[in-house]
C-alpha cells in the first residue's frame, strides 16, 4: 500500500516538473518572439537616434546602428538651423497652438459627450448619428471651404484656425470614445448629488471629470500627438517662418536642390519626438486605462 502511495506521489511529481518545463519553454519562447518582434519596430527609431550622430556621407552606406564616427554635429548645426531662428524657437511655436487645442479638445469633446450620455435632448438618435457621420468624412473634402471661411474672417497666418474650431467640439471621433466610456459609469453618485442641489455643471465637474479622468487623458495624449506630428494644417495656414511649427521646420531643412544634410535633419527629428515620448510615458497608466475602457477597443 506504502508503495502504491510513493509511486502515486513519485509520478505526481515528475507530471508537475514535466509541466513547469513546458510553461517555462513556452514562456521563453513567447518572450523571445516579443523581443525580436520589439527590437524589430523600434530599430527604424533607434537608426534614427544613431543616424543623427553619424557623418552626412556615412548615412546611407550603412544600416548599422553603430557609427564608424560619432559626431554632434549633426544635432549642433541642426539646432542653428538656416535661418535666423533657433530649432527651439520652432519648437516653442508648435506648443502656442498644440497646447490650445488639446485644451480646447478636452473641454468641448467632454461637455458634448456628458450631453449625450446623459440627457434627453430632441433629435438626439439623429445628432448622435450626425457626429458618428461627421468622423467617417474624409478631412480633404473639408479643406477648401475652411480656408476660404478663415480667409474672410482675416486668420490666415495665424495659429487660430488650427484650434479655434476644436472649440466647437469637431472632433466626433474624440466624443464618441468619451460617450462610450460614460455608458459604463453608473449614475448613482450623479443623482446622488444632483439630490443635493448641484447643477449640470457642478456634477459634470465634481462628480463625472474625476471618474473619467483616464478617458479625458487618453483624448488629451492623443490629441498632444497627433498635433505635434501634423504637417497639413500648418503647411495651409501659417506662411510666415517665424511661426513654423517643428513640421514645417524640418520640411524647410530639405533642400531639393543641394544635397540635404541628413545627419542635422535626423537629429532635429529626434529632438521633435522626444515631447510625444515623454508625454505618453508620463501618462501611460491612464491611457491603457482609458483605451481599454472606451470604444476604442471596439
Amino acid at each position: 500500500m506504502s508503495t502504491s502511495i510513493a509511486n502515486a506521489a513519485s509520478a505526481a511529481n515528475e507530471e508537475n516538473e514535466r509541466t513547469i518545463r513546458r510553461e517555462k519553454i513556452n514562456a521563453a519562447i513567447r518572450y523571445t518572439v516579443l523581443i525580436i518582434v520589439g527590437f524589430l519596430m523600434l530599430y527604424p527609431l533607434l537608426w534614427m537616434f544613431t543616424a543623427a550622430m553619424k557623418p552626412n556621407h556615412e548615412i546611407f552606406s550603412s544600416m548599422s546602428l553603430i557609427p564608424s564616427e560619432w559626431s554632434l554635429e549633426g544635432f549642433i548645426n541642426g539646432w542653428k538651423t538656416g535661418t535666423e531662428f533657433t530649432f527651439g524657437h520652432y519648437i516653442l511655436n508648435t506648443f502656442f497652438y498644440v497646447l490650445p487645442k488639446v485644451f480646447f479638445t478636452v473641454v468641448s469633446s467632454t461637455i458634448v459627450a456628458y450631453a449625450f450620455a446623459r440627457f434627453e435632448i430632441p433629435w438626439k438618435k439623429f445628432w448622435f448619428a450626425t457626429l458618428i457621420a461627421s468622423i467617417l468624412l474624409p478631412q480633404s473634402v473639408l479643406l477648401i471651404p475652411q480656408y476660404i471661411m478663415f480667409r474672410e474672417m482675416g486668420l490666415l497666418d495665424s495659429y487660430l484656425p488650427l484650434y479655434l474650431p476644436l472649440a466647437f467640439a469637431t472632433q466626433g471621433f474624440f466624443v464618441f470614445m468619451l460617450v462610450q466610456f460614460l455608458r459604463g459609469v453608473p449614475t448613482d453618485m450623479e443623482e446622488a448629488a444632483m439630490i443635493d442641489g448641484c447643477n449640470s455643471f457642478q456634477v459634470l465637474w465634481h462628480v463625472v471629470v474625476p471618474v473619467i479622468r483616464p478617458a479625458i487623458i487618453s483624448v488629451a495624449l492623443f490629441q498632444f500627438m497627433w498635433s505635434v506630428n501634423d504637417f497639413l494644417g500648418p503647411l495651409i495656414y501659417v506662411s510666415s517662418v517665424e511661426k513654423y511649427p517643428i513640421a514645417l521646420a524640418l520640411k524647410m531643412s530639405i533642400d531639393v536642390t543641394e544635397g540635404a544634410k541628413w545627419n542635422e535633419i535626423l537629429a532635429m527629428a529626434s529632438i521633435a519626438i522626444i515631447p510625444s515620448i515623454v508625454v505618453f510615458f508620463m501618462s501611460q497608466k491612464y491611457f491603457i486605462e482609458g483605451a481599454a475602457s472606451s470604444g476604442i477597443k471596439g
